[in-house]
């Protein structure tokens, strides 16, 4: 297939590094990815001839970073197909914005004995959230489970929906499975009896193609470090007439109309969502990360990713003491697995010390870690910019942590 795999890695300069005199391969982008030179030229462009406050002055400076900021927030609103621009609330992260979602549609219509539903492959950030909310304000939580497999138990979900069931939240892909779960059919089954879904998508959107009008998903968001953009900077994608309804989440300067002591009207969508001086500079190296992927073809990424996954997995299920964890039919480039009754801490060094970065641990998804009855899995996640000799090393660097520590 046409894709330039040497162009695309000279595109990412930090793939050059050596790491313990070994050229660094890297295999943790669910929990990062590495940044092309495109977006660290914007950040960088930012600062020396942008740098300004938005939104709030007359002058040159000003004007342009507004100009710049905004038209990021219609290219973000194109690439996630969303109807309306200001359903684009930027946020620090995908952690942010579930945060600004569980505070401020829980606390509009949320209260005590109503149900939330989330799933048992959830992150961190899409648990937590939740979990204090419901702590909060009486409510109860209801968990979806993931068989052998690492799918859904989706015939489930049907019987847990009751009336007093006022959202579900899961993630669109597992970030310690690669599941790509059935979302369309969550969010058909829920909408059948009027409840919102909100979907986690920071491990997806490097993934797939997402169109929030064909999900039909209430909420969406994703982190910008994950897709090639820089860190601090995320999306909250929401339908207009949620996020008229929700107060705000935080208080302060843009996100107000008229301020009395008496009483404060708020701004207009999205800005009653985006308290503060926001993050410019990662809203426009985000702009510079999606357009980078969208001018490589996301079609092409996507075939050569699927592909790696494809070669690493029969490589990996060669080794008979090898396990993989994560055998959904749909599934994305993220392959978690044990070697034997080898720790993954203790197998990570190794892999370090022969150059490979990849993940070890729970990966901030212990309920899901605990139910395939394990301390923690080694986990290699794969990019666009990754190669099938670097998996052939990593093959390499497993048999060697088999002989040293098996």
């Amino acid at each position: 297939m046409s894709f330039d795999i040497l162009h695309i890695r000279h595109d990412f300069p930090i793939l050059d590094l050596m790491v313990h005199d070994k050229p660094l391969i890297y295999f943790d982008n669910a929990a990062t990815t590495q940044k092309p030179r495109e977006v660290i030229d914007r950040l960088v462009a930012y600062y020396k001839k942008e740098n300004c406050n938005i939104h709030r002055g007359v002058h040159y400076l000003s004007n342009q970073a507004t100009e710049a900021y905004e038209n990021a927030r219609k290219s973000v609103k194109e690439f996630i197909h969303a109807a309306h621009t200001h359903e684009i609330v930027f946020t620090k992260g995908a952690t942010e914005a579930i945060n600004l979602v569980a505070q401020t549609f829980g606390r509009k219509f949320i209260h005590s004995g109503d149900e939330i539903i989330i799933s048992q492959m959830e992150h961190h950030s899409n648990l937590v959230p939740w979990q204090m909310l419901a702590e909060q304000k009486g409510a109860v939580m209801k968990v979806i489970p993931v068989d052998e497999q690492g799918e859904l138990e989706i015939s489930l979900l049907r019987g847990m929906i009751t009336d007093r069931t006022k959202i579900i939240a899961v993630t669109h892909v597992s970030n310690v499975l690669g599941t790509i779960n059935p979302v369309h059919r969550v969010i058909s089954l829920a909408h059948e009896h009027g409840i919102p879904v909100f979907l986690d998508g920071a491990q997806a959107v490097p993934h797939l193609t997402i169109d929030v009008q064909e999900l039909d998903c209430d909420f969406y968001c994703f982190s910008g470090h994950k897709v090639y953009g820089p860190m601090g900077v995320g999306v909250l994608y929401a339908k207009e007439k949620y996020l008229e309804e929700m107060p705000p989440y935080q208080g302060g300067g843009e996100m107000v109309d008229q301020v009395t002591f008496q009483k404060t009207t708020y701004n207009k969508l999205p800005y009653k969502f985006e308290a503060g001086t926001p993050n410019v500079a990662g809203v426009l190296g985000l702009e510079a990360a999606l357009k980078y992927i969208q001018d490589l073809d996301l079609k092409k990424i996507h075939a050569y990713e699927h592909e790696l996954l494809d070669y690493a997995t029969v490589e990996l299920l060669k080794m008979e003491s090898v396990r993989i964890f994560g055998n959904a039919e749909n599934k994305t480039c993220v392959i978690s697995f044990s070697i034997g009754k080898i720790h993954p801490y203790d197998a990570g060094t190794i892999y370090d010390k022969l150059g490979i970065a990849l993940r070890t641990g729970h990966h901030c998804a212990q309920p899901l870690i605990e139910r395939f009855k394990v301390t923690g899995m080694i986990r290699a996640s794969l990019a666009l910019y990754n190669t099938q000799e670097e998996i052939d090393r990593f093959i390499e660097a497993t048999k060697q942590v088999r002989r040293m520590l098996g």
